[in-house]
């Protein structure tokens, strides 16, 4: 495998002013600022008072041979920051790579060279190639404040990127970054663009195409707004933040990995901008190609089947506007030389049962296992997508993928697949006939009677969020019920798992004011459109 490392990592670099005489004393600030360097002064230091530094003006800070980009916060509380002292936050000061208590020199920084680009976006004009370089470097590099970030994906959204557009910041995010090569003619990997809780196909695909011969390392993203992503639902059954090594060997030895993708430094760019775009709740098309994209080419993989999901609570909520980001996304994937296909799938409900990493790893093996009990509705839509992938393969007649993928799941060969994959990765023992769920549990029942004939994505996921999920595992929402059930008035509809008081109670709020259920007749279920 060869790792493309002619693109740095991002280490800030400005003509910046001349360094303090005094260096200071660096203390780590156990803050987590997601994905922004921020520092800390002592309204009382000496050199604060001296260079006219401004709260949340950006500093350059030099220490050991290396410098980063901070926004920069002022405090008087001494418990966090002594006058001697300059603080950073985790992220920072990982990053620079030394001891507390190393001393450090700090200088205003220049503002980033991409500032009349960002402008001109902000004005609403057409950027070009160039320009969205300069701006993803610069975001990469951690030279941009969160306002200014905000203010970049606010002007992408309000106005819409041609597809053109879409294509330079692929491209740039692309850039931002390492670039992996395998060395293999097919790299395969599948992606949803989300939105559907209990979506955990990505843990069956896997070891399925794996088993057939297909390499396929996938790389995962821990939950921002969902109750779960795929890296913490296979944290329930083994380590997934491991040294990039590891994966490495890992990827050789199994044809997969079910890792976290954060150590791997892949489209760096595009952590960040996620951190000011998942708070908005910003996920344009242009933006959200360009993030799905880069990270699937700077991960190496040259084939992806990618599930876009259509439901009345879905993120796509029509088959035209479907069909349009599907063109959108098979442009930016041609020129970027990706082998793409998209599938269209039904985003109706959640699928299978459990909402939250423990109760989503319990689906996932109960249908490896071939358990009767497993949800069908998960089973049979990893198939659907791990046979679109197997039908990559040159030696695969178009339409046999799906019978292949069944044949080696029914065999058992992709549960071995997965036991292998868990034991090289770090086996956490997890028990999925006899899952530890939270202590703390209510029902949510029905009113009355009827056929269920909806359920909202958004309020099933909030309330398993509330109720500590995906922070804790345990937590989440057991569904017992789904479209077209009949249910009686007082029949409990799903269960709630929590492990702490407060957090029941949040849920319990959230689930008495929304159940996210509705009842009615059989004419009510909306219709399913499905392009497999």
């Amino acid at each position: 495998m060869h790792v493309d490392s002619s693109s740095p990592p991002p280490v800030a670099s400005s003509a910046a002013a001349e360094l303090p005489r005094s260096p200071l004393s660096l203390r780590r600030v156990a803050i987590d600022t997601w994905r922004e360097n921020v520092a800390y002064l002592h309204r009382d230091c000496a050199v604060y008072r001296a260079e006219g530094f401004q709260a949340l003006s950006k500093i350059e800070v030099r220490a050991n041979g290396h410098r980063i980009l901070a926004t920069l916060n002022v405090t008087s509380d001494p418990r966090i920051v002594q006058p001697h002292e300059l603080g950073l936050s985790q992220d920072a000061f990982d990053q620079l790579g030394v001891e507390r208590g190393h001393p450090a020199s700090i200088s205003q920084a220049e503002p980033p060279d991409s500032c009349q680009a960002l402008f001109r976006k902000i004005a609403g004009e057409r950027l070009t190639r160039e320009d969205y370089a300069a701006i993803v470097r610069d975001i990469a590099n951690h030279r941009y404040s969160k306002i200014e970030l905000t203010a970049f994906v606010v002007a992408c959204n309000r106005d819409e990127l041609d597809r053109e557009e879409v294509f330079f910041l692929t491209d740039a995010m692309v850039a931002s970054g390492r670039r992996l090569d395998w060395h293999e003619p097919l790299v395969v990997d599948k992606h949803c663009i989300g939105g559907i809780p209990g979506n955990r196909t990505s843990m069956l695909v896997v070891p399925i195409v794996a088993a057939h011969g297909m390499l396929c390392p996938k790389t995962s993203s821990r939950a921002i707004t969902s109750p779960a992503g795929t890296a913490d639902t296979m944290e329930v059954l083994a380590k997934v933040e491991l040294p990039f090594a590891q994966l490495a060997e890992i990827v050789s030895a199994h044809k997969a990995c079910l890792a976290w993708g954060g150590t791997a430094h892949l489209s760096p760019a595009d952590d960040v901008l996620i951190s000011v775009e998942r708070p908005l709740s910003i996920d344009s098309p242009g933006q959200m190609v360009a993030s799905i994209l880069s990270k699937k080419v700077a991960a190496g993989s040259t084939h992806l089947v990618l599930d876009i999901p259509i439901g009345p609570t879905a993120k796509v909520r029509s088959m035209p506007e479907a069909q349009r980001l599907r063109r959108l996304f098979e442009y930016v994937a041609r020129r970027i030389g990706l082998s793409l296909e998209v599938v269209i799938t039904d985003g109706r409900q959640p699928v299978g049962r459990g909402v939250g990493p423990v109760l989503e790893a319990r689906d996932v093996m109960q249908v490896l296992e071939n358990d009767p009990s497993a949800p069908n509705d998960l089973r049979q839509k990893a198939l659907r997508l791990a046979g679109r992938l197997i039908e990559c393969d040159p030696d695969v007649r178009g339409g046999d993928g799906f019978a292949i993928a069944r044949d080696i799941l029914d065999s058992g060969r992709a549960l071995a697949r997965m036991q292998a994959l868990i034991e090289a990765q770090g086996s956490k023992g997890f028990d999925h006939h006899h899952p530890a769920l939270g202590h703390l549990s209510f029902e949510v029942c029905a009113p009355v009677e009827g056929m269920v004939c909806s359920i909202d994505n958004f309020q099933i996921a909030r309330v398993a969020r509330l109720a500590g999920a995906p922070k804790v595992k345990e937590a989440g929402v057991d569904l017992l019920h789904k479209l077209g059930d009949q249910v009686a008035a007082g029949e409990p509809l799903y269960r709630v798992y929590a492990s702490f008081p407060a957090d029941l109670e949040f849920a319990r709020q959230a689930s008495q004011k929304d159940s996210g259920y509705r009842l009615g007749s059989a004419s009510d279920v909306p219709q399913v459109f499905v392009e497999f």
